[in-house]
């Protein structure tokens, strides 16, 4: 049985492929068109995907999508009779409501071939749902999705059991806290699609003075889901623009007038960063994490489990994440690779193989019809010798940047080679295996550095990632030395949540450790990634530290996907080696 899931038409357009029951490739489309968050139809992901299965698109039997156009319409009306929105704003709804229910059509023309696949739509939140439950290795768990929109809802609620899992609950448009988020990051002034993580970034630098202003904003309710107090919005009667097709995302301005009334001026994004707007940051995650932890709170009195599968792209917020197991009763959290919109095709995909195996299995909690993602590990890889062939060819123009080069077939002293290196205070970009599914860089399509360094930090920002310089560095550190180096003991192999790093360690490891003592730490397991396993272990066996700092490879741009882009990475800015599969391209000092 061949399923192929699609996220189209929406931020972070992406594919994935199951074949009988287990998954052989998905990617972002991002990353191969060099565009970030790209919207549409993502054929050259769908592409990926099919050549790694040896398919065409015609042998396809099964498309999900997630999206389900039609689903709450009785919300939708009620909405439109009650709220008497601008004419534009639900036209332009209807047209992305057309083109998702319209995906199998585009697919025919974009291939010039007819489908023989059933096309099955899946509501947006149960993709979520799906997307963390059904691949993980609970038996059961409640089940939350956090977004902005998606089928008219912002929230779900659900639980998994076996090989289904159900919706509850929902929060329905206007109210919507990835909507409040985005809206204070516009405000704030970082205008782009997918910037949130910034605001995340930037609060610990404030203090939370204005958390009853938010309060009026962001409405707690007595069972645990919220309101938004909407005289501060223009999502739902205003014609704020969005753009989701073939290109980056843009989405119009969120908030309205009252809201500088409130809290003052917005900030320009050229603006300096005055201390109110940190202080707002940390407001803004503060409400957040208030809004979010009565959710949790609310799902875990409704389903008493210790398990937590947790979706939706406000599940990106790795800040609160690490606070799951502090502020509620969970006790194990399963987070996607994935947990935004483009995890949405592997959810799809994920829910109709639930589905289509219903009948062939009995409904108990077994993992018959599942698999297990407890790695990242599905995009595109290159053999070292379409490496060499690519070095070859641009032989002398890596020569005139005074780079030395060299093929290094030993795993392991590849691993010490380039520890050493790590260790003497140098930046290497990493590029091996598979590429990673999901926003994070997991140590295939890495930066690296000596996270000993006070320094790296601001080297890093200036001179290679060239970005905002409040914003902090990831550790990647040894899955067996989490407790020593953490307060918390988790598996975290997605990079998805933020502990406190032991006080007694923060001064050894001062470029990964924020300003609030805290480390968005990805824990790298050997059965997983045994070559990033060794290379840390080499830079421990050398300094003593077993964690490394960890950036994604790219330079204002997705990801890094192909040998060319990343050696067009290494060539422009300075970073000091370039390890490519068996490939070792050093600079001389």
């Amino acid at each position: 049985m061949t399923i192929l899931g699609l996220n189209a038409y929406h931020g972070d357009s992406a594919a994935c492929l199951i074949v009988d029951g287990k998954l052989v490739a998905a990617a972002e489309e991002e990353r191969f068109r060099r565009i970030k968050h790209w919207a549409g139809l993502p054929t050259n992901a769908i592409d990926y995907c099919l050549r790694e299965g040896g398919l065409s698109l015609g042998e396809i039997e099964h498309i999900a999508i997630n999206r389900k156009p039609g689903v709450n319409n009785w919300r939708r009306l009620a909405f439109v009779l009650t709220h008497r929105p601008d004419p534009r704003l639900m036209l332009q709804k209807l047209r992305n409501i057309r083109s998702a229910s319209s995906a199998n059509e585009a697919l025919e023309k974009a291939y010039g071939v007819s489908l023989k696949a059933e096309v099955h739509h899946v509501e947006h939140h149960l993709a979520h749902l799906a997307s963390a439950f059904l691949v993980s290795d609970f038996q059961e768990a409640a089940c939350l999705s956090v977004d902005g929109f998606g089928d008219f809802a912002s929230t779900a609620i659900g639980f998994g059991h076996g090989n289904e899992v159900k919706i509850d609950n929902r929060v329905y448009f206007p109210h919507s806290l990835g909507i409040f988020y985005s809206a204070m990051t516009q405000f704030i002034g970082f205008p782009h699609f997918g910037d949130e993580y910034k605001v995340m970034g930037l609060a610990p630098y404030g203090q939370p003075k204005y958390l009853e202003a938010m309060r009026e904003i962001v409405r707690v309710q007595t069972d645990g889901t919220f309101k938004l107090n909407l005289k501060y919005f223009r999502h739902h009667t205003d014609n704020v623009s969005y753009s989701w097709n073939n290109c980056a995302p843009e989405v119009g301005t969120l908030y309205t007038d009252k809201l500088i009334d409130l809290l003052g001026p917005a900030r320009d994004a050229h603006d300096p960063l005055e201390q109110w707007h940190k202080d707002i940051a940390c407001s803004v995650q503060a409400m957040y994490e208030e809004a979010f932890f009565a959710l949790l709170n609310a799902l875990h009195a409704g389903h008493p489990c210790p398990n937590l599968a947790l979706s939706g792209g406000c599940a990106m917020n790795s800040v609160a994440n690490g606070k799951v197991y502090l502020c509620t009763p969970f006790r194990k959290m399963y987070l996607p690779a994935a947990a935004g919109d483009a995890g949405g095709a592997i959810g799809g995909a994920t829910y109709v193989q639930s589905q289509l195996t219903s009948d062939h299995y009995p409904k108990t909690p077994d993992l018959r019809s599942r698999f297990v993602l407890d790695h990242a590990y599905s995009g595109p890889e290159f053999s070292n010798s379409e490496i060499r062939k690519l070095i070859e060819s641009r032989k002398e123009e890596i020569s005139r940047q005074g780079c030395q080069m060299s093929e290094v077939t030993d795993q392991e002293e590849l691993c010490r080679r380039t520890a050493a290196m790590i260790a003497d205070g140098k930046v290497v970009g990493w590029f091996q295996g598979r590429m990673e599914w999901g926003p994070r860089a997991l140590g295939n399509r890495s930066i690296l550095a000596d996270p000993r360094r006070s320094d790296i930090k601001e080297m890093l920002n200036a001179k290679i990632k060239r970005r905002e310089s409040f914003r902090p560095f990831a550790p990647s550190i040894l899955r067996e030395s989490v407790a020593e180096w953490f307060e918390q003991d988790d598996d975290v192999p997605f990079m998805m949540e933020v502990f406190q790093i032991r006080s007694e360690k923060r001064a050894l490891i001062p470029a990964v450790a924020h300003v609030d003592g805290s480390g968005r730490l990805q824990t790298v397991h050997r059965e997983t990634n045994p070559l990033f396993h060794a290379l840390i272990s080499a830079f421990c066996a050398l300094t003593s530290v077993p964690l490394v700092l960890n950036t994604s490879f790219n330079e204002n741009e997705p990801v890094v996907c192909r040998p060319e882009e990343a050696l067009d990475c290494f060539l422009r800015t300075k970073m000091d080696v370039l390890v490519l599969g068996n490939f070792y391209i050093a600079r001389e000092s």
